[in-house]
């Protein structure tokens, strides 16, 4: 299944007049003001995504920073973005598609399948010349129908065990999975048995992900093969979608702990490892 669109398929389409919906998820930790960016300057017909509001639910410490919303909610909002049943959706933000690819998985959780990363974001799109619009934009309201469960996802009990048998990838940057800093959950540290895969690691310096076959070595020096079951978390379950990306694109498939290293570390009774290792 293809999980990336370039820039210029992405400009082809716009040209040809084949419907596409784009959607700008523009957010990053620690910075509130995405609708402000997206304002500034969006890639035409965008529609803004808020993600603390429309891609979570309300913070949570037995489910985490940004537990995922029901699915009547979430069906709600992306019919208020313009999508309907069999639409082609292209969604990106400025980062490298960190946050964009918390829509991506929802979106192909939710049983949607033509749904695809922009390959390098709004920076690529700047790169190639292509134009920027401002200002809000009013889609026409969509009438999609949404499901549930089509992507595979664990919970806390799970991802305590899935070490055990399968491979637990923390994409937390590594400072973060060493507990040397914790800027936001209460304890620092990464779940016992989990190894380091920092999500910046499946790009290269132009914002891009790597080629399938160099993101397939680097899971595979991680301990990753087609007979091994992965699972992967971060801080909320926002860029470990981005890491679910980088390992469908090197054929691997795996799975969301949605409530990350936020809902594990606010359980007392939850083990918190630090250091380099497992």
């Amino acid at each position: 299944m293809q999980t990336l669109m370039d820039v210029a398929e992405l400009n082809d389409r716009r040209h040809s007049g084949r419907r596409t919906v784009l959607l700008d998820v523009r957010w990053a930790l620690g910075d509130p003001h995405g609708r402000d960016h997206y304002l500034g300057g969006h890639l035409p017909g965008a529609v803004f995504v808020d993600l603390a509001g429309e891609l979570a639910g309300p913070a949570d410490p037995r489910r985490g920073r940004h537990p995922l919303p029901p699915r009547d909610r979430f069906e709600e909002s992306v019919r208020r973005w313009g999508v309907r049943d069999n639409d082609v959706v292209v969604v990106y933000d400025d980062s490298g598609n960190t946050a964009a690819a918390r829509l991506w998985w929802m979106l192909r959780h939710a049983g949607f399948q033509t749904v695809y990363l922009l390959d390098g974001g709004l920076a690529a799109w700047r790169a190639a010349g292509y134009g920027l619009a401002t200002g809000p934009e009013s889609p026409a309201r969509g009438d999609v129908t949404l499901s549930d469960g089509a992507m595979p996802i664990i919970d806390a009990g799970q991802a305590a065990a899935w070490a055990g048998a399968g491979l637990l990838l923390d994409a937390r940057a590594v400072e973060r999975y060493r507990g040397e800093i914790e800027p936001v959950d209460p304890r620092a540290g990464h779940i016992p048995g989990a190894v380091s895969a920092p999500t910046a690691a499946n790009l290269g310096n132009d914002g891009r992900f790597l080629p399938a076959a160099e993101l397939r070595q680097r899971f595979a020096a991680l301990g990753m093969s087609d007979d091994v079951p992965a699972a992967v978390y971060c801080g909320s379950g926002v860029t470990a979608a981005h890491e679910i990306a980088a390992l469908e694109i090197a054929g691997f498939p795996a799975a969301l702990y949605p409530g990350s290293f936020s809902e594990w570390s606010n359980n007392p009774a939850n083990p918190v490892v630090t250091g380099p290792g497992q």
